[in-house]
């Protein structure tokens, strides 16, 4: 804490007036300033006419007149300084009518007087401040120290009049006044800005903050839940106890906020002035504005610059990657807004600050053209019947039959927990979406005001990225529906053919399960082609970054919002910037141990690589070919559909019976969810039950008799035993695995959604036991197959389904049996490899994964180069825009402090991807020479104190310490010692040659 000078105690004081006579005045006021009178009861249908506007401008500008009559006049103040300072100034209050049929109220609202002080704060204080900004922290090192304490007397040179403010000046420990004689030529900010002080209003501001203490606010509002009341509190009662009190009561709350917002508007603003000098050396990008671009846009590689940093992105094209980046996609319903209950609008002014979200005219765009693509819709509550032969196939352009998509689309509307969307009666704004790179950078992000997770929001953020990407360059999508968006892309040409076409969808990991396996064998990114072990789930990462702002945001104005989550995203970006090398590495680890594993396995299994791929196209052709025709004439489709629900209706029996006998027991812990429950299996069992009545009454007569015959063998039965419960299987583990998610992704505990909670976690552990129930009768069902094989009862060629293990059921990994319909599809007279060689089974599963890890691999080493690419190119910006301010000392001090920063950037980096080669050469220098690089490891890995000295700690009396953590740490310090020496070797290299 600083010492400071004397303190000394805030109180009001007055001088008494002197008696002197009144005096009528004609004074020019604003509307706001007509004092307001009471009408009389009973007058409310009489009117009077108000005095007419003394100055009326252009456009129907005006302004009123009052006669004031001052009976207590202060000689010592202009009368400009009678108006309380804590409020907006004289022409702030001025509310200008430029609309001539705009109604002619002489009252001003605060959003009006809001308004007109955020409009003077963003077009004329802030960027007037930038300058000083810069000015004072390379005086006081980064603030790294305050300079001497200095109040003088600024002359001005335009005769301007002046007028003197009392300020109170907030530091960490005391509070001061300090008087400020300020002028149009010298205004408050910039006078309080000199002395490392940031003023709480633009023109006449009654409290100002020490820099420090807001820069502190707004280092820690980015890890924590941003609260301004409880540390505006907190430090109130800390200056209290220590004998500073302000004068009035909450007003430090109100004044501080509007002191860090604005400083942190200031810093950004600071920040993005000295980057873009550096970018104006950076290489061009483009050919030139009328020209597509031939790398990704500057701005792409300002948001990540492994994926975008390169020099040029169709360099080593001749690699195994098939797609140039990968992006992810999805919503997020958690960070709402909640609308105005008084029915205002609750819009506040936007900050004049760099976004990452799409602009509301771009999404109003795409929605508009998403609408006029579709064309007119059925009205609501109607149906689109399928004729009666209709017969299942292809959609144009889609690898997967329809029959698979609609199960996909029904199976992510009526489990996804998500799909409870924000009601926008309740919510201005429902949520965020995010378009994201692989490495968890964030591209864009848009908002949303729908009642559920529209296409339009993704479409519109596709095509904001391949705006700033070069006309040839593709890119793998991970969205947790990317089934249907392609879908809908291709149905209804959403998207234009030349961006459709450099698009590979894929869907995240975490949704694969929610699909069917035709769909999962297609758009997995494990058995996609080009997708490496990107997993898709950024998104997910980002919104537990952002969980601890949901509480403050559900109720901040419109744009306070998008500042405050662009500020977290902004934190987010440099977080990502220093974990790059180690994201790097440890991607490389992890794939080089799987491939290692699988190739080990391979190797055991001895199959040929020649075999292995045909076999797996053969499988995805089989696997995914459209449903046969349904009509009358297929007697065994017919047939077989209809005793599969008779027996799946047989088990929906059992289990409602068995439902009921537990009720009429009593043996129920929470009676209204197991009538929900009951409710449900009998809803089901109704809805089966109607169907297998409408099928059998469509058969014929020599349908009825195969039927009669049918039902006598053994071995089919038993095979429709285990197609029924495998089926019931899959619902199970679908429903359990929502359920988890709805477990892991409870943020907010209130008190509804605490009970959701232990809802959703008793659901979870009631599901296991039938789970497990259900793998042991179908474990029993297969052993009776296999009997009936071995004692030749079965038909000729009958192959024995794979048993499913209870261990690891739960996980629902991709390559697991349960998915395999082995030996319960009727098409296995002449099995393939794929499905009766165990062996081959096998041997496919590890070759993917081997196929994954090479694109990987590859993808590992050119992010490695780019990253390289990147920092050169970046220092060498630098040290161009250093040369041009060679005479500018503010800027030479940042543009030397990001050099520091660059270079702490490239030590830890360099020892983290050392293990990765190359993808193409590269010089051993990463741009900072051994010098910067020996500098930076110094200050990075050996703390030192305020005078530059390094410090030194004596830990032999530190009786807490852990002998195991004692090592740890040694060990560590041992490391960073032999990294710093090292560079120190290297410095001393250079002095030698």
């Amino acid at each position: 804490m600083d010492g400071g000078p004397h303190p000394r105690n805030i109180a009001s004081t007055s001088t008494p007036a002197t008696p002197v006579r009144c005096h009528s005045q004609q004074m020019l006021v604003t509307p706001s300033m007509v004092k307001k009178r009471r009408k009389p009861r009973g007058s409310n249908t009489f009117h009077l006419p108000g005095p007419p506007p003394v100055l009326v401008l252009p456009g129907r500008q005006y302004f009123a007149q009052q006669i004031a009559s001052n009976t207590n006049p202060r000689h010592d103040v202009p009368p400009s300084d009678l108006i309380d300072q804590d409020r907006p100034s004289f022409y702030d209050d001025v509310h200008f009518f430029s609309n001539p049929s705009a109604p002619r109220s002489f009252r001003s609202d605060g959003r009006q007087k809001k308004f007109n002080q955020w409009q003077r704060w963003s077009n004329e204080v802030i960027p007037s401040l930038i300058g000083p900004y810069l000015t004072y922290q390379c005086k006081s090192s980064s603030l790294r120290h305050r300079p001497v304490y200095q109040n003088d007397h600024v002359e001005c040179t335009a005769s301007c009049h002046r007028k003197t403010l009392e300020v109170t000046c907030v530091f960490f420990n005391y509070l001061e006044v300090l008087n400020i004689d300020c002028c149009p030529c010298a205004p408050a900010p910039l006078q309080l800005l000199k002395l490392g002080l940031f003023a709480c209003a633009p023109i006449a501001p009654s409290l100002a903050v020490d820099l420090r203490v807001l820069e502190l606010v707004r280092t820690l509002f980015v890890r924590i839940t941003p609260n301004t009341t409880a540390w505006c509190e907190a430090l109130e009662v800390f200056l209290t106890a220590r004998g500073y009190k302000l004068s009035t009561k909450d007003n430090l709350r109100r004044r501080f906020s509007n002191a860090y917002h604005w400083y942190s508007v200031l810093v950004t603003n600071a920040e993005d002035h000295i980057y873009s000098l550096i970018s104006q050396h950076l290489p061009s990008r483009s050919l030139g504005d009328e020209v597509l671009p031939t790398q990704p846009s500057n701005y792409l590689r300002s948001r990540c610059p492994v994926c975008f940093g390169m020099q040029d992105w169709q360099k080593d094209h001749g690699s195994r990657l098939k797609l140039d980046c990968h992006v992810c996609i999805d919503a997020c319903f958690t960070q709402k807004r909640s609308a105005n209950s008084r029915g205002a609008d609750g819009l506040d002014p936007p900050n004049p600050t760099r976004s990452v979200f799409i602009s509301d005219e771009e999404v109003a765009r795409m929605e508009a053209h998403v609408r006029a693509c579709r064309g007119s819709l059925p009205g609501r509550g109607t149906k689109r019947k399928k004729p009666e032969g209709d017969e299942d196939g292809y959609e144009d352009g889609m690898r997967i039959p329809v029959s698979t998509l609609d199960a996909c689309g029904e199976s992510f509307l009526a489990a996804d927990e998500k799909r409870e969307k924000a009601s926008t009666r309740f919510f201005a704004d429902t949520g965020i979406m995010a378009l994201l790179c692989r490495h968890d950078c964030v591209l864009w992000l848009v908002n949303m005001t729908s009642a559920g997770e529209k296409q339009y929001y993704a479409l519109a953020l596709i095509k904001k990225l391949f705006e700033h990407l070069p006309p040839t360059m593709t890119v793998g999508i991970l969205y947790d529906i990317a089934c249907q968006l392609e879908r809908s892309c291709l149905k209804y040409q959403l998207l234009e053919q030349g961006v459709l076409s450099r698009i590979v969808f894929s869907i995240s990991v975490f949704h694969a399960y929610g699909h069917q396996w035709p769909c999962q064998l297609i758009y997995h990114p494990r058995k996609c082609e080009g997708f490496g072990l990107s997993d898709g789930e950024g998104c997910e990462r980002l919104w537990s970054a952002l969980k601890m702002l949901i509480p403050p945001l559900r109720v901040s104005g419109y744009h306070q919002r998008l500042f405050v989550l662009n500020a977290q995203v902004h934190h987010l970006d440099g977080k990502n910037l220093d974990t790059f090398g180690e994201w790097l590495s440890r991607r490389w680890t992890r794939c080089q141990t799987k491939k290692s594993s699988a190739e080990h396995v391979l190797r055991q299994l001895s199959v040929d690589e020649a075999n292995i791929r045909p076999e797996w196209r053969a499988q995805v052709e089989h696997q995914t070919k459209p449903l046969s025709r349904r009509s009358k004439t297929n007697n065994d489709e017919q047939i077989s559909k209809i005793l599969t629900l008779e027996q799946t209706l047989s088990n929906l029996d059992d289990s409602v019976r068995a439902l009921e006998m537990q009720l009429c027991a009593g043996n129920t812990l929470n009676i209204v969810d197991f009538n929900l429950r009951l409710t449900d299996e009998r809803t089901y069992r109704s809805k089966v039950a109607d169907t297998l009545r409408r099928w059998k009454a469509a058969l014929g007569i020599g349908q009825l008799t195969d039927l009669q015959q049918l039902r006598r063998s053994i071995f089919l039965q038993i095979c429709l035993d285990a197609q029924a419960v495998k089926a019931r299987l899959h619902e199970r583990l679908r429903q359990r695995k929502f359920e988890i998610e709805r477990f892991e992704r409870s943020y907010c505990q209130t008190v509804n959604e605490h009970k959701l909670h232990v809802h959703a976690e008793a659901s979870i552990q009631r599901r296991n036991p039938t789970i497990r129930k259900l793998i042991s009768t179908y474990n029993n069902l297969c052993g009776k197959l296999i009997d009936l094989i071995r004692r030749g009862e079965a038909p000729a060629g009958a192959i024995a389904p794979h048993s499913i293990s209870p261990t690891g059921i739960f996980q629902l990994d991709v390559d697991d049996d349960i998915w395999q319909d082995v030996g319960l599809d009727g098409n296995d007279m002449a099995p393939p490899a794929w499905l009766a060689d165990e062996n081959m089974r096998a041997a496919i599963k590890f070759q993917l994964e081997v196929d994954r890890c090479n694109e990987e691999g590859a993808r590992i080493m050119r992010e490695r180069c780019v990253l390289q690419e990147w920092t050169m190119a970046e220092w060498d910006a630098l040290q161009e825009a250093r040369t041009h301010a060679d005479e500018n000392e503010d800027l030479c001090f940042h543009f030397d402090l990001r050099a520091r920063l660059l270079s702490g950037l490239v030590v830890h980096w360099q020892s983290q991807v050392r293990p990765i080669p190359c993808a193409w050469p590269l010089p051993d220098s990463w741009g900072p020479t051994p010098n910067d690089l020996a500098e930076a490891a110094n200050m990075y890995y050996q703390p030192s104190c305020l005078d530059g000295t390094a410090a030194v700690y004596d830990s032999e009396n530190d009786w807490e310490s852990d002998d195991k953590r004692e090592n740890d740490e040694l060990i560590d310090e041992l490391e960073e010692a032999a990294l710093a020496g090292a560079y120190m070797d290297l410095d001393s290299d250079s002095y030698d040659i």
